[in-house]
């Protein structure tokens, strides 16, 4: 994945963590040729020219129609409670791979981490780093986007998608499996997950309010970071190309 502004004319002057992951990760010198998809969706073919200590020079030989992620698919979006520790980075990664058209992480009543409002910027900053670059190792050609609300309410309010779902381990009516079956195919999905310790009552109420459905996985109960992992699986066998 590269920044479009790299671009000028026929050639691409790639840096950075591009240049790290072309030059020592791929083993990639003059002479290989190359895709490079930027933040637009946009996909260059081109052959890299020149390789310095810093940058890679690539030649540009055509530009393939916007492949900006599956068309078919609906889009994912995760709204995801901050979870402890290194386990939102294993759900930024692996919800990449499998797909997600983008995360909105806000902090729950039951998040055990804080995040000051001196430490966003930063934040997003790492998150949307773990994005790209998962993005780059799997070859998508989009980029999800990471953004952040202060707590469920907001989170809630800002969702427009078609069907909107919570995870709810209290539910008792209403599976998951069930929820999917009598659905059809979606142009956008939400998901709302809780952080370790679940939702508050009060959070399910704003969710609810705003058209999201609690269901339930059934008989397990998975931890957080998995639930995102499994949701989108599933949705990706059921509606996409899983």
């Amino acid at each position: 994945m590269i920044n479009s502004g790299k671009v000028s004319g026929d050639y691409a002057t790639l840096d950075g963590d591009v240049y790290n992951h072309m030059v020592r990760v791929l083993r990639m010198g003059s002479g290989d040729s190359v895709q490079l998809a930027d933040e637009n969706g946009n996909v260059r073919c081109g052959v890299i020219e020149q390789v310095t200590r810093e940058r890679v020079t690539v030649r540009i030989s055509s530009l393939l129609d916007n492949a900006a992620g599956d068309s078919e698919a609906p889009r994912i979006t995760i709204c995801q409670a901050l979870p402890k520790g290194d386990k939102i980075d294993l759900i930024l990664q692996k919800g990449t791979e499998l797909g997600a058209h983008d995360f909105r992480l806000f902090g729950g009543c039951r998040s055990v981490v804080r995040i000051r409002d001196d430490q966003l910027t930063g934040r997003l900053e790492r998150w949307n780093r773990i994005t790209s670059e998962a993005a780059r190792q799997c070859g998508r050609s989009d980029v999800p986007a990471v953004s952040w609300r202060s707590g469920a309410q907001e989170a809630a309010d800002d969702s427009g998608q078609e069907l909107r779902l919570i995870l709810w381990e209290g539910e008792r009516e209403r599976t998951l499996k069930e929820a999917l079956a009598l659905q059809a195919k979606p142009v956008s999905v939400a998901v709302a997950i809780g952080p370790e310790g679940g939702f508050d009552p009060l959070e399910l109420r704003h969710f609810t309010r705003q058209g999201f459905q609690p269901v339930s996985l059934g008989s397990r109960i998975l931890r957080t970071e998995t639930a995102s992992i499994a949701i989108l699986a599933i949705m990706q066998y059921v509606w996409g190309d899983l």
